[in-house]
């Protein structure tokens, strides 16, 4: 006699085309029930169903392009007619230097010309002709401050809150456990990572830190197909797929009633139906096939600089108008890292990310999009303005900055055409309206409809924040009236 089939055996022998990331992140559920701090009998359900804001948002989703490495302000936003005056000369005040075998106090100025742009007349490097065309559309900030040169330590601190520390949630888990998802077929939180790598600091970068998994980044591949397996094989599709669900949800129900009270199972047994849903909607999504020659070309998907970035850029866009809450865009490695032959290393990221990051922001405002999603473009640190292996100026460079440098913001109801703070005027270090990474999460979560200081998680007995119980402000001279 033939023994039952139990749901083990059933899991274990049938592929029924469930893509690898639907269940990674929904299989999540099972551990997304947590109450360190209540009584067994009372716990607390954590889920991705939409919740309600502290206040009305201005925002409800977001699209973070970041920039690892250190894009160099003083070559790309920051016009600093001084330096170019006083360039091969000294720096006439201390700067602190991460690489001191190659450091100098040698000024040097911008290789590249600035010009004013657009009706607001932020004057911008020639290396961004695209961002050019969409500034009076941003809000670029000067004064961008962490107060120290190293990536990993101010990678953490943009994402997590704290500089340098590790285990801490990041920004987009931060968001989607605060608001849920507007869509129940796709995953709150996407991560696309290059083809060429992970970035540095590696998966801490989408961390859920001491949150349950269900708030942690859920990764796509960088190369199609996309998420594996997401089509189930030709002999288990249609009604044969329908009937292995069905009787799936049955012996799930059956091993819930012999077991009440699991609530880990019941998210189970709820995961599996939304990983069949992702079928039809993450393929969907993911298919910028159906995009016009028009904005495949607006996003230069027809060029081999900017294909990659740019078909990532797209996905974003068809995530957020999908109800993706958050979706973050990373670079391999830390290419804008310009410690030598600046003059060849910068001009080259910038054609690959330009024109891909200024479409986002053209398509999402032609779809009217634009002013509840907010598009993020910055790194960690910016660049020194004095040079680094400076022997012969031909591959010059520059060092680590997080004093003062640059970043930029469109859409979600951040001011358009303005620029905010300022740096010294050599670009060192920010010296108006200086805005630190605390700063800025508070305004995200402000315009999301959170207070910074009323989002919080028990961790430890302890109540926790993204701007970890920091002094930081929200910077209402950049939300629009």
């Amino acid at each position: 006699m033939l023994a039952p089939l139990t749901r083990r055996s059933f899991l274990a022998e049938n592929a029924m085309g469930i893509g690898a990331v639907a269940l990674a992140w929904l299989n999540s559920q099972q551990s997304a029930w947590a109450a360190p701090a209540k009584p067994p009998s009372t716990p607390i359900r954590f889920d991705l169903a939409p919740k309600r804001p502290h206040f009305a948002p201005r925002a409800n989703a977001m699209i973070s392009l970041f920039q690892h490495g250190g894009p160099s302000h003083v070559d790309l936003f920051d016009p600093k007619p001084e330096l170019n005056r006083l360039s091969g000369s000294d720096y006439p005040g201390e700067v602190q230097f991460s690489f001191v075998n190659g450091a100098s106090k040698t000024l040097l100025a911008s290789p590249w010309k600035f010009a004013k742009r657009g009706e607001c007349g932020t004057e911008i490097s020639e290396l961004l002709p695209h961002l050019a065309e969409i500034i009076d559309d941003v809000c670029l900030i000067r004064s961008m401050h962490t107060g120290a040169n190293g990536h990993e330590v101010s990678i953490r601190y943009f994402h997590g809150g704290i500089p340098g520390v590790v285990g801490r949630p990041t920004m987009g888990s931060w968001l989607v456990y605060g608001l849920g998802s507007e869509s129940q077929e796709l995953p709150a939180y996407l991560v696309l990572t290059d083809p060429g790598g992970l970035p540095v600091d590696g998966v801490s970068n989408w961390s859920n830190g001491f949150m349950p998994p269900l708030f942690q980044g859920t990764v796509l591949r960088p190369r199609e197909p996309r998420i594996l397996n997401l089509e189930a094989p030709g002999h288990l599709r249609g009604v044969i797929q329908e009937q292995n669900l069905a009787f799936l949800r049955q012996l799930n129900e059956r091993h819930l009633h012999l077991h009440p009270g699991e609530a880990d199972l019941e998210a189970r047994i709820a995961s599996y139906e939304l990983a069949a849903a992702m079928q039809t909607a993450a393929s969907d999504a993911l298919d910028v096939s159906q995009e016009t020659a028009a904005t495949r070309a607006m996003y230069g998907i027809d060029h081999p600089e900017t294909s990659e970035y740019g078909t990532r850029c797209l996905i974003a866009r068809r995530l957020v108008e999908r109800g993706v809450r958050f979706v973050q865009l990373f670079l391999g490695g830390q290419p804008w890292d310009n410690h030598t032959n600046i003059r060849e290393g910068l001009p080259a990221i910038c054609r690959r990310t330009d024109k891909p990051s200024a479409a986002l922001v053209k398509d999402l405002k032609q779809r009217g999009l634009l002013d509840t999603t907010i598009v993020h473009w910055g790194g960690e640190i910016g660049r020194l303005p004095v040079t680094e292996s400076h022997g012969d100026p031909a591959l010059a460079g520059r060092d680590h900055n997080g004093q003062g440098f640059s970043a930029w913001v469109a859409g979600g109801g951040f001011q358009p055409g303005i620029t905010y703070g300022e740096t010294d005027e050599f670009g060192h270090r920010a010296v108006a309206n200086v805005v630190t990474p605390n700063d800025f999460q508070a305004t995200l979560l402000h315009l999301f409809g959170l207070d910074h200081r009323k989002l919080t998680y028990l961790q430890g007995g302890l109540e926790q924040h993204l701007t970890a119980g920091r002094e930081a402000r929200v910077l209402q001279e950049i939300i629009r009236a």
